[in-house]
């Protein structure tokens, strides 16, 4: 009889179930900590809803905007995603924005957030299941799960939610299939088991290339790691190839056809790097002549300063993100050096972020304010939540670290661990919500002059003949459009060019109502070119520019015939 290999020999014996194993989570498992996540995030929604919190941040606004005007202007088409804001979020919104009152409140972003929040926190306990027996996966779910800042973006149409559980899903999927590749890539069945792997991994990372700049840098570590494993390993089997093949065109054709949408509608393939709506861009714009550089410009040592200090005030209450950060650094340490299998040093790759960021303060023009560093402000406080996932994983493996060593000598305080650090979860929640988390905080303060800005110019438009043509810049306040309920392609804006720049040279020739801002081109327009407009209102508010609303006198009642 043929001598069998130590690998079948091993396939032969039952397996032991142990309840306190490191193993992939098991449905049974992952389905309640789903069903948890959704309630938790419909009672998030429920609260922001009723408090009016959902359109907070402009960028919220804004997006719903961009997916809205896909359909809805006088344009419509794949030109009115934008060149800056990646297409996804937008694409995923689509199906509910186009509802009217969705729109003005907000819902249509709120519930793919909210699903994906369910699905990022289902992914999420799958991963520290792989890395922790349960009840410390279960704890630094919760940790995860309850966090204030996380809960808020969830209810919104902010594209935090879909990027974490992108890249919780990337993480997860490429341990996994290392670890097949590890445990049985000699076999048929295993190597096609690594194919249909890759082929997801692929589609996820074009996903999330798709989603934020930052997917362009997890998907392309992540196929340099893959391509090291099966291209060096000489069991590495010749019926995965065509997958590895397929799951390179994948992840390359992101960042490609994104370069040639913008090289086909705004001839420039880089128009997302030094456009007109470019971070560098607005960086120039809302910089006062003559200040000086945000701290942290083409400094490394004040950026790490600053987004270290953000993530940790994004995951904690108060100073206690010192110490989740330190106990992440511990974990970080234990993970690349100690007994943890290699698959498991995949995880590693959820400290990308901190590079990314790193340069992007110093180099790429995107500042980061917090109320506890210099100048005392609020800007960009909800990227440390790129963050979250890797100081809650990297500090949790850490503390349960700490059990196994106080369980030789001191068993009995290693047994308190677990329940203290549930009871630090749901306390670190409460407090955050006490003294409002910082990104919801953001929200507000940024709020306070925008909304009364764009509610009065509401007003304004809702006193307007139905479907009388407007003339509005809507890039900046497109929330005014949203409040009033006017359908986009009732106005005449930037959205399509041509109809646009015919109107800029002859505002009152183009359009009825002319909304003028001060400092966007229909004010500049109106400037150059006064004749047939009357001044109807100037509306002004503190913190915001003066928005003038002029009426033509020469659009004459036969440009409206639905009117008579």
């Amino acid at each position: 009889m043929a001598k069998r290999t130590r690998r079948e020999v091993v396939r032969e014996i039952p397996a032991v179930t142990d309840p306190d194993a490191v193993r992939a989570a098991p449905r049974q498992e992952v389905v309640p900590i789903a069903m948890i996540a959704l309630a938790l995030a419909l009672f998030a929604l429920l609260i922001c809803y009723s408090r009016n919190s959902i359109l907070l941040y402009g960028d919220a606004v804004a997006h719903l905007g961009t997916a809205r005007r896909i359909f809805d202007s006088r344009n419509p088409g794949w030109s009115q995603l934008g060149g800056v804001w990646l297409p996804l979020p937008h694409l995923l919104m689509l199906p509910f924005v186009q509802k009217m009152e969705w729109w003005q409140n907000g819902l249509a972003g709120a519930w793919p957030s909210l699903l994906c929040y369910v699905v990022g926190v289902a992914g999420f306990y799958r991963l520290t299941r792989r890395m922790m027996v349960p009840r410390w996966a279960f704890a630094a779910t919760v940790f995860y799960a309850l966090n204030p800042n996380l809960l808020y973006l969830a209810t919104t149409a902010m594209t935090e939610p879909l990027f974490l559980a992108l890249v919780i899903w990337l993480v997860l999927l490429t341990l996994e299939c290392i670890d097949t590749i590890d445990t049985g890539a000699i076999d048929t069945g295993a190597s096609k088991t690594v194919g249909r792997q890759l082929i997801v991994i692929g589609l996820v990372i074009f996903a999330a290339v798709f989603t934020r700049y930052d997917g362009w840098v997890f998907g392309a570590a992540v196929w340099c790691i893959l391509a090291w494993k099966l291209l060096l390993d000489r069991r590495f089997p010749r019926a995965a190839t065509p997958a590895f093949v397929a799951f390179t065109i994948i992840t390359v054709a992101g960042p490609l056809l994104w370069l040639a949408y913008n090289q086909h509608f705004f001839h420039d393939p880089l128009d997302f790097m030094r456009g007109p709506y470019s971070a560098v861009a607005i960086e120039r714009k809302t910089t006062p002549p003559g200040a000086p550089h945000y701290r942290g410009w083409h400094n490394i040592g004040w950026s790490l300063i600053f987004y270290t200090r953000c993530a940790q005030v994004d995951a904690a209450a108060w100073e206690t993100g010192f110490a989740l950060l330190i106990a992440a650094l511990a974990g970080l340490y234990m993970t690349i050096r100690r007994s943890f299998i290699g698959a498991h040093r995949v995880a590693i790759l959820l400290w990308l972020p901190l590079p990314f960021y790193l340069y992007s303060v110093s180099y790429g023009s995107v500042p980061i304010f917090i109320p506890q560093l210099y100048p005392h402000s609020f800007y960009n406080s909800r990227y440390g939540m790129e963050m979250l996932p890797t100081l809650v994983l990297f500090a949790f493996i850490a503390i349960a670290a700490l059990e196994r060593m106080l369980a030789k000598t001191k068993p009995e305080l290693a047994k308190l661990l677990p329940p203290a650090a549930l009871v630090l979860a749901f306390a670190n929640c409460f407090v955050m919500m006490y003294f409002t988390p910082l990104v919801l905080k953001e929200g507000i303060v940024n709020a306070s002059t925008r909304i009364p800005f764009e509610s009065a110019i509401a007003r304004q438009l809702e006193s307007f003949p139905v479907g009388s043509p407007i003339m509005m810049y809507n890039s900046d306040h497109i929330g005014a459009l949203q409040r009033a309920g006017i359908p986009l392609h009732q106005t005449i804006s930037e959205g399509d060019r041509d109809s646009f720049d015919q109107a800029l040279a002859d505002p009152a020739d183009k359009a009825l109502y002319i909304v003028a801002i001060a400092g966007d081109p229909v004010a500049d327009a109106v400037a150059k070119h006064p004749d047939g407009l009357t001044e109807l209102s100037v509306l002004c508010t503190t913190g915001q520019p003066c928005a003038r609303i002029y009426k033509s006198d020469r659009y004459g009642i036969a440009h409206l015939p639905h009117l008579h």
